[in-house]
Formats: C-alpha cells, structure tokens, sequence
C-alpha cells in the first residue's frame, strides 16, 4: 500500500486506487492513514465527521463508510492469497486501524528524513542537514491533505504538520546561511517573508542572508516591513533578537551569518 497525504490524498493497493470520491469516508481514510497501525476510536471518527452534531444514525452510517472503504480494498486486493479487506482494515475493540507497514505513508517518510536532518544539523553537519531537510521537504506535493474537507481531528493534524514542514524549511535555510550560500536563498526568502509579513525567523534569515551577500541596506528594509507589520497588526515591537540583528546590520558586522542565523 502506498498514501500520501503530504498535498492530494491518494492511496493505492496493486496499482488500484483506493480513495473514494465522496467526501466522508474520504476523511475516515485520511485520518486512519495518519493514524496507521493505530486504532482510531469510533468517537474520534464521529467528531472528525459530525462535530458535536452526531445524528442518531451515527453508528449505522459510519458502519456503512467502512463497509465502502473496504469494498474499495478488496477490488485492489483481488487474487492476493495472502490478504483481504477486513485485515487491512480492521475493527478493533471501540474502533478501527489501517494496516501499514513502515513508509508506507508519506508522512513517515518525512519525519524520518527531518528527523535525520535536525540530527545533521545539531552535529554541525550542515551540508548533510540541508540535504536531508530539503529531501523531506520535497515529499510535500502541496498543502497536507489540500484535496479532503477536514473537521475538527483532521485540521489539528493538518495544522501539527504545516508546523512541522516550517520548522524542516527554517532549519534547511538555517543550514545553507551556515554554508555561506546567502546569495542563492534570498529569492527564496524574499518570498517567505512576504507571504508570512510577521514571521520574524523568515526575516532574520533575509536579514543575514541580505547582510551577507552586500545588500545590508536591503536588511534594513526587511526589518522595517517587520516592525510595520507587527506595530499595525499586533502593537507590538520586534523580539530583542530581531532588534539586535538590526543593529549588527548597522554596526557592519561581518560575523552575521554565523552568529544570528534564525534558530542558532
């Protein structure tokens, strides 16, 4: 079996897809894929499904949405001797768990790969770390899950992964600014701060980045965006790193790109 769920979820079984086209039991399959080999409680598919709005029918019909989902296995498993339907998916005592080897989903695949990463990094292997982070972030085929209507339980998950996917990003840039590659990733920079005006680890990174690559009067700049955004937004003044990364911008400071990078 392989799913992704890292953009488009997708699943297939033997080259057959098993993603259902109607919206409910899409989600039951998205949440036990990043669940696998986990149970998942007949309530946590409930709230994921309804809300707080469970219909008295609740049970029959989530009954009749796993009923689907492993009609939908058992064509992809056809003439498989080893294997049907009810031991990939299977009901397990107050709810149910998708059968799923390891990397079998591309959300492990992933985290192993960020997980190999920070490792790198934290050894100050930074050419490593920066290859292991950018691998991990191109499992990412587009937002998680960008294509299934997500309740309450899904959008947590989503929302854990998008953290995750940005601190693998900010660490990856983090690791080339330590490599000295400060002119290659202001484009990508440039970019990430404005599409995210308050992240201030996004601006720090453009700071040095900019510093570094002889454009100091363009870090200045980026600092004042920032100080705009969060002054008009919030009413509050950047973080005293942020502060102090402007004034080593001021102060000419050669050292930037090894002293203040985002997460050194």
């Amino acid at each position: 079996m392989e799913i992704k769920v890292l953009g488009p979820l997708t699943a297939h079984e033997h080259g057959v897809s098993l993603v259902p086209s109607a919206a409910k039991p899409r989600q039951i399959l998205a949440l036990l894929a990043l669940q696998g080999d986990h149970v998942v409680t007949v309530p946590t598919l409930m709230e994921e499904i309804w809300g707080q709005n469970v219909p008295r029918s609740a049970a029959t019909t989530l009954q009749t949405y796993i009923l689907q989902l492993r009609r939908k296995i058992a064509v992809a498993l056809d003439g498989d001797p080893v294997r049907n339907a009810k031991e990939v998916l299977v009901t397990q005592h107050g709810g149910y768990l998708l059968q799923i080897q390891p990397g079998q989903v591309d959300v492990q695949e992933f985290e192993q790969l960020a997980l190999s990463g920070r490792g790198a990094y934290d050894a100050h292997d930074y050419a490593a770390a920066s290859a292991l982070l950018g691998k991990a972030l191109a499992v990412w085929q587009g937002p998680a899950l960008v294509d299934v209507p997500v309740g309450g339980v899904l959008e947590l998950e989503v929302l854990r992964l998008e953290e995750d996917r940005m601190a693998c990003l900010e660490r990856r840039i983090d690791a080339d600014l330590k490599l000295g590659r400060h002119t290659e990733v202001v484009p990508e920079l440039c970019f990430l701060a404005a599409r995210n005006p308050m992240h201030e680890n996004f601006c720090a990174q453009l700071m040095t980045a900019l510093h570094c690559s002889g454009s100091s009067w363009r870090a200045l700049e980026a600092y004042q965006r920032l100080r705009e955004a969060l002054v008009g937004e919030l009413g509050i003044e950047p973080s005293a790193r942020l502060q102090q990364l402007q004034h080593a911008v001021l102060s000419g400071d050669v050292n930037l790109g090894q002293s203040l990078t985002a997460t050194g």
